[in-house]
Protein backbone atom coordinates (compact mmCIF):
# COMPACT_ATOMS: atom_id res chain seq x y z
CA UNK A 1 0.00 0.00 0.00
CA UNK A 2 1.60 3.35 -1.28
CA UNK A 3 0.55 4.91 2.06
CA UNK A 4 2.81 3.26 4.22
CA UNK A 5 6.51 3.46 2.32
CA UNK A 6 9.34 3.01 4.03
CA UNK A 7 10.73 6.44 5.11
CA UNK A 8 12.72 4.96 8.11
CA UNK A 9 16.18 3.29 8.21
CA UNK A 10 16.39 -0.51 9.19
CA UNK A 11 17.88 0.44 12.17
CA UNK A 12 15.43 3.14 13.09
CA UNK A 13 12.66 0.63 12.10
CA UNK A 14 13.44 -1.80 13.78
CA UNK A 15 13.80 -0.54 16.97
CA UNK A 16 10.48 0.96 16.66
CA UNK A 17 8.77 -2.22 16.01
CA UNK A 18 10.57 -3.74 19.10
CA UNK A 19 9.91 -0.53 21.51
CA UNK A 20 5.92 -1.13 20.32
CA UNK A 21 5.96 -4.99 20.22
CA UNK A 22 3.78 -5.69 23.53
CA UNK A 23 1.05 -2.64 22.42
CA UNK A 24 1.03 -4.78 19.38
CA UNK A 25 0.86 -7.95 20.44
CA UNK A 26 -1.56 -6.80 22.92
CA UNK A 27 -3.89 -5.02 20.28
CA UNK A 28 -3.38 -7.63 17.43
CA UNK A 29 -4.48 -9.90 19.56
CA UNK A 30 -7.43 -8.23 20.65
CA UNK A 31 -8.35 -7.20 17.37
CA UNK A 32 -8.00 -11.43 15.95
CA UNK A 33 -10.38 -11.85 19.01
CA UNK A 34 -13.10 -9.39 18.18
CA UNK A 35 -13.59 -10.75 14.36
CA UNK A 36 -13.21 -14.74 15.37
CA UNK A 37 -16.03 -16.24 13.42
CA UNK A 38 -16.92 -13.30 10.97
CA UNK A 39 -16.66 -12.56 7.42
CA UNK A 40 -17.64 -9.20 7.11
CA UNK A 41 -17.65 -6.10 9.03
CA UNK A 42 -21.39 -5.57 10.77
CA UNK A 43 -22.66 -4.03 14.16
CA UNK A 44 -20.97 -6.92 15.93
CA UNK A 45 -18.00 -6.75 14.92
CA UNK A 46 -17.87 -2.79 15.60
CA UNK A 47 -18.90 -3.16 19.27
CA UNK A 48 -16.00 -5.68 19.57
CA UNK A 49 -13.44 -3.24 17.74
CA UNK A 50 -15.00 -0.09 19.72
CA UNK A 51 -13.92 -2.69 22.57
CA UNK A 52 -11.02 -3.21 21.68
CA UNK A 53 -9.95 0.16 21.11
CA UNK A 54 -10.78 1.66 24.72
CA UNK A 55 -9.08 -1.35 26.02
CA UNK A 56 -5.53 -0.70 24.44
CA UNK A 57 -5.90 2.99 25.83
CA UNK A 58 -6.79 5.10 22.63
CA UNK A 59 -9.48 6.89 25.29
CA UNK A 60 -13.23 6.74 24.27
CA UNK A 61 -13.92 9.86 22.40
CA UNK A 62 -10.83 9.09 20.23
CA UNK A 63 -12.04 5.59 19.76
CA UNK A 64 -15.96 6.87 18.76
CA UNK A 65 -14.24 8.79 15.70
CA UNK A 66 -12.42 6.00 14.59
CA UNK A 67 -15.76 3.93 14.48
CA UNK A 68 -17.55 7.02 12.72
CA UNK A 69 -14.87 6.87 10.00
CA UNK A 70 -15.22 2.80 9.53
CA UNK A 71 -19.37 2.89 9.99
CA UNK A 72 -19.01 5.41 6.88
CA UNK A 73 -16.61 3.03 5.01
CA UNK A 74 -18.64 0.40 5.61
CA UNK A 75 -22.06 1.66 4.51
CA UNK A 76 -20.27 3.42 1.65
CA UNK A 77 -18.47 0.19 0.35
CA UNK A 78 -21.68 -2.28 1.32
CA UNK A 79 -19.35 -4.97 1.88
CA UNK A 80 -16.51 -5.21 3.94
CA UNK A 81 -14.51 -8.25 4.86
CA UNK A 82 -13.25 -8.53 8.06
CA UNK A 83 -9.57 -9.25 6.42
CA UNK A 84 -9.57 -5.74 5.21
CA UNK A 85 -10.61 -4.18 8.58
CA UNK A 86 -6.34 -4.00 9.63
CA UNK A 87 -5.87 -1.89 6.82
CA UNK A 88 -8.61 0.17 6.84
CA UNK A 89 -8.11 0.85 10.34
CA UNK A 90 -4.17 1.71 9.37
CA UNK A 91 -5.78 4.21 7.18
CA UNK A 92 -8.28 5.38 9.60
CA UNK A 93 -5.57 5.97 12.51
CA UNK A 94 -2.82 7.45 10.12
CA UNK A 95 -5.74 10.17 8.91
CA UNK A 96 -6.66 10.72 12.64
CA UNK A 97 -3.22 11.72 13.48
CA UNK A 98 -2.59 13.64 10.16
CA UNK A 99 -5.31 16.40 11.35
CA UNK A 100 -2.96 17.46 14.46
CA UNK A 101 0.26 17.84 12.01
CA UNK A 102 1.27 14.90 14.10
CA UNK A 103 4.25 12.85 12.54
CA UNK A 104 5.34 14.43 9.83
CA UNK A 105 8.92 14.38 10.60
CA UNK A 106 11.44 12.12 9.98
CA UNK A 107 14.53 13.95 11.08
CA UNK A 108 15.26 16.19 14.63
CA UNK A 109 15.23 19.63 13.52
CA UNK A 110 14.29 23.18 15.12
CA UNK A 111 13.08 25.46 12.77
CA UNK A 112 15.98 28.10 12.67
CA UNK A 113 14.54 31.39 11.83
CA UNK A 114 15.89 33.12 14.41
CA UNK A 115 18.99 31.35 17.23
CA UNK A 116 18.62 30.20 19.60
CA UNK A 117 15.63 27.90 19.55
CA UNK A 118 14.27 27.75 22.61
CA UNK A 119 12.54 24.58 24.38
CA UNK A 120 10.35 24.71 27.46
CA UNK A 121 10.02 21.12 28.53
CA UNK A 122 7.21 20.47 31.15
CA UNK A 123 5.86 17.38 33.09
CA UNK A 124 5.39 15.86 36.10
CA UNK A 125 8.62 14.33 37.86
CA UNK A 126 9.45 10.53 37.13
CA UNK A 127 7.88 10.61 33.18
CA UNK A 128 11.24 10.60 32.17
CA UNK A 129 11.27 14.35 31.79
CA UNK A 130 15.07 14.99 32.14
CA UNK A 131 16.19 11.77 30.17
CA UNK A 132 14.09 13.12 26.68
CA UNK A 133 16.15 16.49 27.54
CA UNK A 134 19.71 14.78 27.96
CA UNK A 135 18.71 12.39 24.70
CA UNK A 136 17.25 15.77 22.80
CA UNK A 137 20.15 17.47 23.20
CA UNK A 138 22.08 14.34 22.18
CA UNK A 139 20.13 14.09 18.73
CA UNK A 140 20.67 17.94 18.08
CA UNK A 141 24.45 17.74 18.81
CA UNK A 142 24.59 14.90 16.18
CA UNK A 143 22.70 17.82 13.74
CA UNK A 144 25.45 19.60 14.47
CA UNK A 145 23.54 22.33 16.13
CA UNK A 146 24.92 23.97 19.53
CA UNK A 147 23.16 22.81 22.53
CA UNK A 148 22.84 24.82 26.34
CA UNK A 149 20.46 23.47 28.69
CA UNK A 150 18.99 25.28 31.81
CA UNK A 151 18.00 23.59 34.71
CA UNK A 152 14.71 25.56 36.22
CA UNK A 153 13.93 22.70 37.96
CA UNK A 154 15.69 24.03 41.02
CA UNK A 155 13.15 21.72 43.36
CA UNK A 156 14.88 18.86 43.43
CA UNK A 157 18.54 18.70 43.77
CA UNK A 158 18.29 15.15 42.14
CA UNK A 159 16.96 17.07 39.24
CA UNK A 160 20.09 19.91 38.59
CA UNK A 161 21.96 16.81 39.60
CA UNK A 162 20.46 14.73 36.73
CA UNK A 163 20.68 17.08 33.88
CA UNK A 164 24.13 17.91 35.07
CA UNK A 165 25.15 13.86 34.04
CA UNK A 166 23.44 14.23 30.41
CA UNK A 167 25.05 17.40 29.83
CA UNK A 168 28.49 15.79 30.88
CA UNK A 169 27.61 12.43 29.04
CA UNK A 170 26.78 14.44 25.70
CA UNK A 171 29.26 16.80 26.45
CA UNK A 172 27.23 20.22 26.51
CA UNK A 173 26.94 23.16 28.38
CA UNK A 174 24.32 23.34 30.93
CA UNK A 175 23.69 26.73 33.11
CA UNK A 176 22.46 26.13 36.42
CA UNK A 177 21.95 27.18 40.15
CA UNK A 178 21.88 26.20 43.74
CA UNK A 179 18.51 24.22 44.64
CA UNK A 180 15.84 26.41 45.45
CA UNK A 181 17.02 28.85 43.22
CA UNK A 182 14.33 31.04 41.28
CA UNK A 183 13.58 28.87 38.45
CA UNK A 184 12.98 32.26 36.15
CA UNK A 185 16.43 33.44 37.04
CA UNK A 186 17.66 30.39 36.02
CA UNK A 187 15.65 30.80 32.46
CA UNK A 188 17.11 34.52 32.41
CA UNK A 189 20.83 33.18 33.09
CA UNK A 190 20.62 30.14 29.99
CA UNK A 191 19.48 32.16 27.65
CA UNK A 192 21.88 35.33 28.25
CA UNK A 193 24.64 32.56 28.28
CA UNK A 194 23.21 30.94 24.79
CA UNK A 195 23.00 34.36 22.96
CA UNK A 196 26.98 34.90 24.13
CA UNK A 197 27.90 31.54 23.15
CA UNK A 198 25.48 31.93 19.66
CA UNK A 199 23.75 28.67 20.52
CA UNK A 200 21.52 27.16 17.93
CA UNK A 201 19.22 25.22 20.40
CA UNK A 202 17.95 26.35 24.19
CA UNK A 203 16.52 22.87 26.41
CA UNK A 204 15.58 24.66 29.65
CA UNK A 205 14.03 22.08 32.42
CA UNK A 206 11.16 23.16 34.73
CA UNK A 207 8.91 21.54 37.85
CA UNK A 208 7.02 18.87 37.67
CA UNK A 209 4.65 19.44 40.70
CA UNK A 210 0.92 19.25 39.83
CA UNK A 211 0.06 19.49 43.82
CA UNK A 212 -1.06 22.94 43.46
CA UNK A 213 -1.93 24.09 39.46
CA UNK A 214 -2.29 27.59 39.88
CA UNK A 215 1.31 27.99 41.54
CA UNK A 216 2.50 25.08 38.80
CA UNK A 217 0.32 27.98 36.67
CA UNK A 218 2.21 30.92 37.69
CA UNK A 219 5.95 29.67 37.89
CA UNK A 220 5.53 28.57 34.26
CA UNK A 221 4.12 32.07 33.32
CA UNK A 222 6.85 33.87 35.38
CA UNK A 223 9.65 31.48 33.91
CA UNK A 224 8.28 32.91 29.89
CA UNK A 225 7.97 36.55 31.04
CA UNK A 226 11.82 36.31 32.31
CA UNK A 227 12.81 35.12 29.06
CA UNK A 228 10.88 36.75 26.46
CA UNK A 229 12.92 39.70 28.65
CA UNK A 230 16.09 38.21 26.83
CA UNK A 231 14.74 36.92 23.66
CA UNK A 232 11.64 38.15 22.92
CA UNK A 233 8.44 35.98 21.63
CA UNK A 234 10.30 32.88 23.50
CA UNK A 235 9.66 29.99 24.36
CA UNK A 236 9.42 28.70 20.72
CA UNK A 237 7.98 25.46 22.06
CA UNK A 238 6.67 24.06 25.26
CA UNK A 239 7.06 20.53 25.04
CA UNK A 240 5.07 18.12 27.45
CA UNK A 241 6.53 14.63 28.27
CA UNK A 242 3.61 12.19 29.10
CA UNK A 243 4.63 8.49 30.30
CA UNK A 244 3.10 6.64 27.98
CA UNK A 245 3.12 3.49 30.39
CA UNK A 246 0.37 5.07 32.49
CA UNK A 247 -1.93 4.92 30.34
CA UNK A 248 -5.47 6.90 30.86
CA UNK A 249 -3.33 8.85 33.47
CA UNK A 250 -1.44 10.78 31.06
CA UNK A 251 -4.50 12.03 29.50
CA UNK A 252 -5.07 13.53 32.90
CA UNK A 253 -1.84 14.89 33.41
CA UNK A 254 -2.12 16.56 29.85
CA UNK A 255 -5.53 17.91 30.77
CA UNK A 256 -3.74 19.59 33.77
CA UNK A 257 -0.21 20.91 32.06
CA UNK A 258 -2.74 22.53 29.43
CA UNK A 259 -4.40 24.28 31.82
CA UNK A 260 -2.12 25.26 33.52
CA UNK A 261 0.05 26.55 30.39
CA UNK A 262 0.30 26.99 26.29
CA UNK A 263 1.53 23.33 25.68
CA UNK A 264 2.50 22.88 21.79
CA UNK A 265 3.97 19.70 21.31
CA UNK A 266 4.11 16.29 23.27
CA UNK A 267 6.77 13.44 23.99
CA UNK A 268 5.47 10.31 24.91
CA UNK A 269 8.29 8.03 27.13
CA UNK A 270 8.41 4.30 27.58
CA UNK A 271 6.47 2.83 25.01
CA UNK A 272 8.52 -0.17 25.29
CA UNK A 273 7.88 -1.29 28.62
CA UNK A 274 3.84 -1.19 28.38
CA UNK A 275 1.05 -2.69 26.21
CA UNK A 276 -0.35 0.71 26.45
CA UNK A 277 0.93 2.80 22.95
CA UNK A 278 -2.08 3.36 22.09
CA UNK A 279 -2.41 6.66 24.22
CA UNK A 280 -0.10 8.04 21.33
CA UNK A 281 -3.14 8.10 19.50
CA UNK A 282 -5.34 9.17 21.59
CA UNK A 283 -3.60 11.83 23.37
CA UNK A 284 -2.48 13.26 19.80
CA UNK A 285 -6.35 13.39 18.65
CA UNK A 286 -8.07 14.49 21.92
CA UNK A 287 -5.86 17.61 22.49
CA UNK A 288 -5.24 18.33 19.08
CA UNK A 289 -1.38 19.27 20.21
CA UNK A 290 1.14 17.34 17.51
CA UNK A 291 3.55 14.31 18.94
CA UNK A 292 6.80 15.04 18.19
CA UNK A 293 8.62 12.74 20.14
CA UNK A 294 8.32 8.80 21.67
CA UNK A 295 10.62 6.99 23.90
CA UNK A 296 10.97 3.01 22.50
CA UNK A 297 13.82 2.12 24.68
CA UNK A 298 17.02 3.43 27.22
CA UNK A 299 19.78 3.93 24.60
CA UNK A 300 20.31 7.43 23.34
CA UNK A 301 18.57 6.54 19.43
CA UNK A 302 16.06 5.34 21.13
CA UNK A 303 14.31 8.90 21.13
CA UNK A 304 12.78 8.81 17.91
CA UNK A 305 10.86 11.71 16.20
CA UNK A 306 7.52 10.75 15.68
CA UNK A 307 6.72 9.77 12.13
CA UNK A 308 2.72 8.58 12.34
CA UNK A 309 3.02 6.69 8.95
CA UNK A 310 5.81 4.26 10.66
CA UNK A 311 4.35 4.32 14.19
CA UNK A 312 0.98 2.91 12.55
CA UNK A 313 2.80 0.83 10.26
CA UNK A 314 4.86 -1.18 13.09
CA UNK A 315 1.22 -0.92 15.26
CA UNK A 316 -0.47 -3.31 12.50
CA UNK A 317 2.36 -5.10 11.49
CA UNK A 318 2.43 -9.12 11.89
CA UNK A 319 5.85 -10.87 12.22
CA UNK A 320 6.70 -12.63 9.10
Amino acid sequence: MSLFKKIFSTQKKESLDKGLEKTKTNFLSKLSKAVVGKSKVDDDVLDNLEEVLVSSDVGVNTTLKIIDRIEARVSKDKYLGVDELNVILREEIAGLLSETNSGNETEFTVPLVRKPYVIMVVGVNGVGKTTTIGKLAYQFKKQGLKVVLGAADTFRAAAIDQLQVWADRVDVPIIKQNMGSDPASVAFDTLSSALKQNADVVIIDTAGRLHNKVNLMNELTKVKRVMQKVVEGTPDEVLLVLDGSTGQNAFEQAKQFTKATEVTSLAVTKLDGTAKGGVVIGISDQFQIPVKYIGVGEGMDDLQVFNKVEFVDSFFSKKE
